[in-house]
């Protein structure tokens, strides 16, 4: 196998968030005055940086999108953060890494005491080296940064041994950025030609086919 570093996003990636997610901005957008929202609509929060996605799809200021975070998390650091669950085949594969003894790093924008907390409810915490999410501050967002950063976290230096696997754009793109190979994911919230156009060096559609991808690069 050519990686020995191997960095996951964890919505869409790890876990689907889906219920917990769309829940949780739904939640904030009736307190903003939004009703009558659509949860199918909200899939689109899935992956990208909440403000972002407040300022994009909404139109919201900065300060509003600040404000429908703080609404997000009424809900979501309770109960949407556990309307959630692993991808069937993950464990697995997490495992079979470890026995190749292949360093695994979590590397996501949502805020890391979030991304701990999931990671540790669902005792995927012993296969990974690193958790690193952005702040609650809202800094660190982009993923490019979160990447830098847990290459730093993990004292990674030889970046062509390391590798970034996510579901959306933003995740290759910051692959891209940093200058690591990435792999995207079919079954999470991108599509093959979100995945294509930001520029993956890989792309699979299933955990069983990432394996066996991981597995047979060279």
């Amino acid at each position: 196998m050519k990686y020995t570093y191997i960095l996951f996003d964890l919505d869409g990636t790890l876990t689907d968030p889906r219920e917990g997610i769309t829940k949780s901005v739904a939640y904030a957008l009736n307190k903003m005055g939004q009703k009558s929202v659509n949860l199918d609509e909200l899939t689109k929060f899935i992956g990208p940086p909440l403000k972002d996605s407040f300022m994009d799809y909404y139109n919201f200021t900065e300060d509003e999108a600040n404000k429908a975070i703080e609404l997000y998390r009424e809900y979501f650091k309770d109960i949407g953060i556990f309307e959630n669950h692993v991808y069937q085949g993950i464990p697995e594969l997490l495992k079979a890494l470890i026995e190749q003894e292949k360093i695994l790093i979590v590397a996501t924008s949502k805020p890391t005491v979030f991304a701990e907390r999931i990671i540790r409810h669902f005792d995927l915490e012993k296969y990974f080296k690193v958790i690193i999410g952005s702040n609650l501050d809202g800094t660190r967002t982009n993923k490019a940064e979160v990447i830098e950063t847990a290459l730093l976290e993990a004292g990674i230096e030889q970046k062509d041994d390391v590798v970034m696997i996510g579901d959306r754009k933003h995740d290759v793109i910051g692959a891209n950025v940093v200058g690591i190979d990435s792999i995207g994911v079919e079954y999470g919230y991108g599509s093959y030609e979100e995945l294509t156009k930001a520029g993956a060096t890989y792309i699979v559609k299933s955990t069983l086919e990432l394996g066996s991808l991981l597995e047979n690069i060279e």
